[in-house]
């Protein structure tokens, strides 16, 4: 057993398992108390560095791309602070943790893991029903679909549709920003319909306006993360892509066929005009109620009009 200790948490690795424990001390981010101990097996590892400094030094933890949920569903913008894979070493406990990184690497090697992405997620994302509340209203999750309800202070357009509950089939993607304190962010709900309705956040139903408490909005994550976890797994729509492409590619163009990283542009399905038809329908609908001022009638409609 190989174990660090710090204010910050304590990472602990039994030869296939490493678990990380958020430390208690007031100055551990709420993000991370709140997402609770992590347990990362070491084929989902890809690396890990240990990083001194005058000061203080880090033990950085790299996963292999594709293996966890949190990862993919934040895309790489969670604070250091808030970041379960990233340990702040005092300088006293150097040796300790470059002892733990060697244990690691050596298990590493040992096991041959490889670093290529993998094909599955391979740590579960947070225990479901999980809830959080934002700026602009409380999110929840209970494994099988979203529910958003309000706050007093969100847009007009959002209180008007009322609560959206959100079933899980109907999601193609979860994308999140956080609030940085000077940049808002944002939590959003992609379905098959509001896929080209590109509406601002702070006007879209199907999202989060994340402009309060920094600290608080970075819960939303939380959500994030549990239902990216529950969707298909990005390297689905590779496979798919390449079936694709070995079906039209003729046999003397197999050696030259597109790499299967390479970007392709998804035409938008047949139908998203009638979707965006609809969103102009209910806009004119709220506008006529009064619900709608002008001005905010005719910046809403121009944002779905640019999706055209």
């Amino acid at each position: 057993m190989a174990e660090i200790i710090q204010r910050d948490g304590t990472w602990a690795f039994d030869g296939s398992t490493v678990r990380i424990t958020p430390g208690r001390h007031r100055s551990v981010s709420l993000f991370r108390q709140t997402y609770g101990e992590v347990s990362v097996p070491l084929e989902a590892v890809a690396g890990i560095a240990h990083e001194p400094e005058r000061k203080r030094g880090r033990l950085r933890l790299r996963l292999r791309e594709g293996a966890d949920p949190l990862l993919q569903a934040t895309g790489g913008r969670l604070p250091d602070a808030a970041d379960p894979y990233r340990l702040t070493v005092e300088t006293d406990r150097r040796g300790v943790a470059e002892y733990v990184a060697e244990e690691i690497r050596h298990a590493l090697l040992l096991d041959q893991i490889p670093k290529e992405p993998t094909k599955a997620y391979l740590l579960p994302g947070p225990p479901v029903p999980v809830s959080a509340r934002s700026s602009d209203g409380t999110v929840s999750f209970d494994g099988t679909q979203v529910r958003i309800d309000w706050a007093d202070t969100s847009d007009r357009i959002k209180r008007a549709a009322g609560p959206r509950i959100i079933a899980v089939g109907d999601l193609t993607q979860v994308e999140w920003l956080p609030n940085s304190g000077s940049e808002d962010g944002f939590l959003r709900f992609v379905t098959r319909e509001t896929a080209f309705a590109a509406l601002p956040p702070e006007k879209d139903p199907y999202a989060l306006d994340l402009w309060g408490s920094a600290r608080r909005d970075l819960l939303t994550a939380l959500i994030a993360t549990a239902v990216t976890a529950r969707l298909p797994h990005p390297s689905a729509g590779t496979r798919g892509a390449c079936r694709r492409r070995a079906t039209v590619s003729p046999p003397s163009a197999v050696q030259h066929a597109v790499p299967t990283d390479a970007p392709t542009a998804a035409p938008p399905p047949a139908d998203h005009h009638d979707v965006l038809l609809r969103r102009l329908r209910e806009l004119g609908d709220l506008h006529r109620s009064g619900v709608l001022t002008d001005a905010e009638f005719a910046m809403t409609k121009a944002a779905v009009l640019r999706s055209f």
